[in-house]
């Protein structure tokens, strides 16, 4: 099994990456996907969560917009709030792993693998980057984020230097889907089906 961790700032494109890599074969882990599934309506996260934080659940299911009021200018409040959803996260990132199969290429879909300095997990770093022009413009058009609602985001994240720190191969992705897709194709032909060949 090769373990790859992808990861990549806001409007990168690391989300097409991963797709794309699904198509090829990999099997991806969804980090962010996981964190809303131990949360969801009747889990016992869900419960622990509403316990440490009164008026986040309603109806049985949690308010994001609530919860993010309630943690985003609180440290010790994220550190409550991370101390219930992380364990849980990574349970289920264990459990997704070990159904993969030992000859899996599995992908995990991180965005802050750099931030949360998490590069030694994986056998393979991928960092997929654009510039913050393309990256400003693809958020504009795909979510409707202001310049500044986007300059707040990538503030708050790692730097490219920072990333290109921690990868161990870097897709760049300022073009085309199509252009995307070419380099993915690259990665996985010449870069990731051979490393895990020669893990089996």
């Amino acid at each position: 099994m090769l373990q790859v961790g992808l990861t990549g700032g806001i409007g990168s494109g690391k989300s097409t990456v991963a797709r794309i890599l699904a198509e090829l074969g990999a099997v991806v882990v969804d980090a962010d996907a996981i964190a809303r599934d131990v949360v969801a309506p009747g889990t016992p996260g869900l419960a622990a969560v509403g316990r440490a934080f009164p008026g986040v659940v309603i109806d049985g299911a949690l308010d994001r917009a609530a919860l993010a009021v309630a943690v985003f200018a609180d440290p010790a409040a994220r550190a409550t709030l991370e101390a219930i959803t992380h364990p849980l996260v990574f349970a289920e990132t264990r459990r997704r792993v070990a159904a993969a199969g030992q000859d899996a290429i599995v992908v995990h879909d991180v965005p802050l693998i750099v931030e949360a300095h998490l590069g030694d997990r994986y056998d393979v770093v991928v960092v997929v980057g654009a510039s913050a022009d393309v990256r400003r413009a693809r958020l504009r058009r795909s979510r409707g984020m202001s310049d500044e609602q986007v300059a707040e985001r990538m503030a708050a994240q790692a730097t490219d230097a920072e990333r290109r720190a921690v990868a161990d191969h870097w897709i760049a992705n300022e073009g085309t889907e199509a252009d995307l897709r070419v380099a993915v194709e690259r990665l996985w032909r010449d870069v990731l089906v051979p490393a895990n060949a020669g893990r089996v």
